[in-house]
């Protein structure tokens, strides 16, 4: 899978390549699970495809088209207001963002104890100061950290 930031090889002498390096995705077994559902049997193409195909008057790459299917890839804003859809509680725009939703889970792997240099390769970072902003413990995480320095607390 391509991943957030990929850059395409370079060759020797400069020459870039149309293709870009490819990484490995880890799935938790919930994810795993879903996935057959997602994905319908289908053995190539796009994971996330839209529920029709692309409009005649679209230019669309290879790449982002089902060759079974003939569905196009998910586009960025078309995810974006899925997840509103079907996230939000007080009306259209106040569901959860694609971006903070990604970062989320570095917050929870951090409040479970993830060292920086384990969130800095899950998340696909370079610098480890690029981590740290998105990581912001929950006030629960805060006020179990401090009733560690509480008096006759013992913790086994």
């Amino acid at each position: 899978m391509k991943s957030k930031g990929a850059r395409p090889e370079v060759r020797r002498r400069g020459a870039a390549r149309a293709d870009f390096v490819l990484e490995t995705v880890f799935w938790d077994a919930g994810t795993a699970r879903l996935l057959p559902r997602l994905i319908r049997g289908r053995t190539r193409g796009p994971v996330f495809v839209t529920h029709r195909r692309p409009g005649p008057g679209k230019v669309v790459s290879a790449r982002d088209v089902c060759p079974d299917t003939g569905l196009g890839r998910l586009s960025y804003g078309q995810a974006r207001a899925l997840l509103d859809r079907h996230t939000a509680l007080a009306g259209p725009g106040t569901g959860w963002d694609l971006h903070e939703y990604r970062h989320s889970g570095l917050t929870h792997l951090g409040e479970r104890g993830a060292s920086e240099l384990m969130l800095t390769a899950k998340s696909r970072h370079r610098k480890a100061e690029n981590v740290r902003r998105y990581f912001k413990p929950s006030a629960e995480a805060i006020s179990e950290v401090t009733s560690l320095l509480a008096p006759g607390d013992v913790r086994s």
